[in-house]
């Protein structure tokens, strides 16, 4: 899996025992940060969840916003291993795409939608503590989606009269809303909502069809020619 670059911590893992202890750590903030948010959740409240001490917690980690920056890190990596790992595999523009909207979403409500709340929220943070590292893994994980775009405009399957990351953003804007709604609701069909709203984005995504750009410039010349003609009728009475 690809590892993103380390967090300050106070002491660096030494032994299995230290890994270990971070990764128990990162789970259970993982837990809190999703059931209570990042203003709610406290490094006490995780220090009781594992049975030790806050300070065992702040040795590893300077507080609940490394801690939070992390989980969110470790989220980015987890699924840009899978999408790297699945997506070589993939056949074509449409399955490419359909496969990378279903990842996006699926992923994102595996762990229910307070996970999904934070990495949407906390995910775009400005701050110096946030910022930079986050926003890297942001362009790592959209690189993928903007490969497949820019190699199905150059294999025509794809329109390309519009920049790619407008194209990009009419694919994140539409599923952003849905997994807002889906956090709304708390229950969402994932495996419904994916292909449906594919199929929605595909369709806006096609080249315009020159048969059917033909028929409508046909269309507007034959309508400006009957004006035109009635124009003449009438001044001639």
């Amino acid at each position: 899996m690809t590892q993103h670059k380390a967090l300050p911590a106070r002491r660096a893992p030494s032994s299995v025992k230290s890994e270990q202890r971070i990764k128990d750590i990162l789970a259970v903030a993982r837990e809190v940060f999703s059931e209570r948010g990042y203003s709610s959740a406290t490094t006490i409240e995780m220090a009781r969840r594992l049975g030790v001490s806050e300070a065992t917690v702040f040795t590893y980690f300077a507080g609940k916003r490394d801690l939070c920056v992390r989980v969110i890190c470790d989220w980015y990596d987890e699924i840009i291993a899978e999408i790297e790992a699945t997506l070589p595999h993939v056949t074509g523009t449409r399955a490419k795409l359909f496969f990378l909207i279903r990842t996006h979403l699926y992923r994102l409500m595996i762990d229910g939608p307070g996970l999904c709340a934070l990495i949407l929220s906390e995910g775009r943070a400005k701050d110096d503590t946030f910022g930079s590292e986050i926003l890297q893994l942001q362009r790592r994980y959209t690189a993928p989606l903007m490969q497949v775009m820019a190699d199905g405009v150059a294999a025509g399957d794809i329109r390309g009269d519009m920049p790619l990351s407008l194209l990009r953003s009419s694919i994140y804007g539409p599923m952003e809303h849905v997994l807002w709604d889906a956090i709304s609701k708390k229950t969402v069909d994932i495996e419904e909502t994916s292909n449906r709203l594919a199929q929605l984005l595909w369709q806006g995504l096609q080249p315009p069809n020159p048969n059917a750009a033909a028929l409508e410039q046909l269309q507007r010349d034959m309508a400006a020619a009957l004006r035109l003609y009635d124009q003449t009728s009438s001044s001639k009475k």
